[in-house]
């Protein structure tokens, strides 16, 4: 495997010799500890803190998102003792190895972007069907013939404002788009990888098998479901079944992602539209077969795409011959 180097990390391997700091086992433990104790943490305000139990939802997850953020700090602060990252001076590269960087931002953003996309081409079909038909609908009731193209194109506008002004205010909505995707991304990929790569573990070994740490972090919603919402057994199985097999899915692309640009956001973005979009529509009886159509021509234009649009050159100025895409390994 290439190392996939921004200038300031592929600067930092000049001159160094070969040396890994931390074996295969340290790295397997240290990532299962960063994902027990990035879900364990949520519980710790009532169970070790003993405080008062949430009075509504908002208090609920805002609790839960200073967890979150506390845990996410632990985690880069144990990666970085872990694989030395004190010796360098600079902050650029200290960052670059979790995949904090601002060189070829924007395509790391804009073509996973498009490159997920392609995934959810049935569900992108099948909404805008559906706003066809709202607009059709508002059109009929309103009698919206008399009202000008210009006027109409305001009118959508400011509802387009005021949904997102909605969403601005909604703490679901923060939780799902914001917290969740930056933080679960910061654990489970950017620090995970990169121990995982320097204790000598192959890259498509770390893609397929480092999501079964992300996918153990999701079996509490067994036990919120069937503990806390009064589930049968079977039923929130099920449930927490289709999570994981998600999850793990979403972790191998994330994974993929995540290696092959060698930046955090690219990752970041794709949990973000996921989450965003929710399962991908496969069929639609009122699109008229359309978005089967769109969703099985998406499916073999993202597998078509998926290695040239994450070619390392475009995310890239420099690659070195390395185990590691941040070069580390062979750090001095």
């Amino acid at each position: 495997m290439v190392a996939l180097l921004s200038p300031s990390i592929g600067e930092a391997t000049a001159g160094m010799a070969a040396s890994s700091s931390i074996s295969g086992s340290s790295a397997v433990s240290a990532c299962a500890a960063m994902a027990f104790f990035y879900v364990a943490i949520l519980y710790s305000p009532t169970l070790i803190f003993r405080l008062p139990p949430p009075t509504s939802l908002e208090s609920f997850l805002i609790r839960r998102f200073v967890c979150a953020i506390v845990s996410s700090i632990a985690s880069v602060i144990a990666t970085s003792i872990l694989l030395g990252l004190g010796r360098l001076e600079v902050v650029s590269q200290i960052l670059g190895v979790f995949g904090v960087r601002g060189d070829h931002l924007l395509q790391a953003v804009v073509i996973p972007l498009l490159l997920t996309s392609l995934l959810y081409a049935g569900s992108l079909v099948f909404k805008l069907w559906l706003l066809i038909d709202s607009w059709r609908g508002d059109c009929r009731v309103s009698s919206c013939r008399r009202v000008g193209s210009y006027e109409r194109v305001g009118i959508y506008a400011r509802k387009c404002i005021a949904w997102i002004s909605s969403r601005a205010c909604d703490v679901m909505a923060w939780r799902n788009y914001v917290v969740a995707p930056f933080t679960e991304e910061l654990v489970f990929r950017a620090c995970m990888i990169p121990l995982l790569l320097c204790g000598g573990f192959k890259i498509y070994n770390i893609i397929f098998f480092s999501p079964v740490f992300f996918s153990l972090a999701h079996l509490n919603h067994f036990l919120e479901l069937r503990y806390w919402q009064g589930y049968d057994l079977w039923k929130a199985f099920l449930i927490v079944g289709l999570q994981l097999g998600y999850t793990v899915a979403f972790g191998w692309y994330a994974s993929f992602l995540f290696t092959r640009t060698g930046n955090v956001m690219s990752p970041i973005v794709a949990h973000i539209f996921c989450n965003v979009m929710g399962l991908p529509v496969l069929s639609a009886s009122r699109t008229r077969g359309l978005a089967t159509i769109a969703f099985a021509a998406g499916f073999v234009g993202f597998f078509w795409l998926l290695f040239p649009a994450t070619t390392p050159d475009i995310y890239n100025n420099r690659k070195d011959g390395c185990s590691c895409w941040h070069g580390y390994c062979y750090w001095e």
